[in-house]
């Protein structure tokens, strides 16, 4: 008879923190946590423990090995499945909570991890094709090169407000008549106006950079892989190519989720609750799981609701139409 070993690792950049568990099917409730160890953060030393550990059983042993999401990303799940070691990866959202009073400590959280595997008390990660994760990864940089304009915007404004500039020429800032106005300012001192020049050129940086990551974004979900769910998602209200492929990328296999209500739950759309007897309380909406896919799909909501309901503009009766 194989026995099965579950293996928590709670693995971090500096180190990493393993113990095994093993359910006692002759004695329920005698289940033990043992070879706690910590070591290099390399997945070769996490292959020499299984190693070591095995030496002790006489019998067929298999390991079941299980990490939480985090940093590491899917480096440490590939490169132990490519040895023939079985591994998940566990969303912290679905295992049992930690009360912020206990102690907590890499040892414990190997041994929770160890658990949560043996008992099936969690939800795995979703794994994504090479393909998938490196468009993932492209469009979260275009993303935070977005932020950074966000920010540089602020910045501008902020600083034309603190040195006596008030832009009174037009409604909305960032059009065109506003980024004229810009170009004009003077500020009456050599210093004030460098930085002020500074900062106008950081702008058209970061606004030419996420100009080209668009272009780049478009010519990715023209690919046959992707192309006729970008256009299907793209009739909605709200959603153009960069949403449609970020939402695409990041689900992977839609398939997954039977109901509509399942995917809402996966993306943290759905409401809380914290009810007890015959009170009934509903919270916010959960905001567990994929924080991307929600903020972006939250964005599109808001685009939904600023128009008139059932009506569509040109490009979009334009783009259903292709």
């Amino acid at each position: 008879m194989t026995s099965i070993i579950y293996v928590g690792m709670d693995v971090h950049t500096s180190n990493f923190t393993l113990c095994s568990y093993r359910i006692d099917p002759h004695h329920i409730g005698n289940d033990t946590v043992f070879a706690v160890a910590q070591m290099e953060p390399d997945y070769k030393n996490i292959i020499k423990y299984l190693e070591q550990v095995k030496k002790n059983y006489a019998e067929e042993i298999t390991f079941q090995c299980g990490y939480e999401a985090g940093n590491l990303g899917y480096t440490l799940y590939h490169q132990l499945t490519d040895h023939g070691i079985d591994c998940v990866i566990l969303a912290p959202s679905t295992m049992p909570q930690t009360n912020r009073r206990e102690i907590k400590t890499d040892k414990r959280d190997a041994e929770k991890i160890a658990r949560c595997l043996a008992y099936h008390s969690y939800h795995a990660v979703y794994i994504p094709t090479a393909e998938d994760h490196a468009v993932k990864e492209y469009i979260r940089m275009r993303d935070a090169e977005q932020d950074t304009l966000k920010r540089l915007k602020q910045q501008i404004i902020a600083f034309c407000t603190r040195n006596g500039k008030q832009f009174t020429e037009g409604r909305s800032y960032w059009s065109l008549k506003h980024l004229a106005w810009l170009k004009k300012q003077d500020f009456g001192n050599p210093i004030l106006q460098e930085a002020f020049q500074e900062y106008l050129t950081l702008y058209n940086q970061a606004s030419d950079k996420v100009k080209l990551f668009d272009q780049r974004i478009e010519e990715l979900a023209h690919q046959a892989r992707y192309e006729e769910k970008v256009k299907r998602l793209s009739c909605l209200i709200g959603i153009k190519t960069h949403t449609a492929l970020a939402t695409i990328v990041e689900t992977g296999d839609f398939s997954r989720f039977q109901t509509a209500r399942q995917y809402s739950a996966y993306l943290g759309l759905v409401p809380g609750e914290n009810s007890s007897g015959k009170s009934i309380q509903r919270t916010g909406i959960t905001k567990a799981g994929n924080s991307h896919i929600r903020r972006l799909l939250i964005e599109a909501a808001q685009c939904h609701s600023r128009g008139a309901i059932g009506a569509k503009s040109k490009r979009l009766l334009a783009r259903g139409r292709e």
